[in-house]
């Protein structure tokens, strides 16, 4: 996040020690300790919640592309209509639809 060179980090300790004293130093790391958790902990909950509704965009692009996609192969390949009443099985529009003759003389002696 920040780019501190550990000079630079040495040199942020030796000025540390000298203002607040070595008898401070720890009481004062261990609140700036929880300044900087508490500042981690803000920075996730608000990467989460951006995250978060980046998601929920991604997943309305998602149900929008596959609603015109839905669309328009129902548009391509109507339904046909009497497959509400028949049912969807092929083998059964044949079976409707196919005349059956009646039975010959032959057929009916045996």
């Amino acid at each position: 996040m920040f780019d501190i060179a550990s000079s630079e980090l040495l040199l942020v300790v030796l000025v540390a020690l000298l203002v607040i004293g070595p008898k401070d130093l720890p009481k004062a790391l261990r609140f700036v300790g929880k300044w900087v958790g508490k500042a981690r902990g803000v920075a996730a909950h608000f990467r989460s919640g951006f995250d978060e509704m980046v998601r929920q965009s991604e997943l309305e692009d998602l149900e929008k592309k596959w609603k015109a996609e839905n669309e328009r192969i129902m548009r391509a390949h109507p339904a046909d209509p009497r497959a509400d009443v028949i049912g969807d099985d092929p083998a059964t529009h044949i079976a409707e639809t196919s005349v059956v003759s009646p039975p010959t003389e032959t057929a009916a002696k045996t």
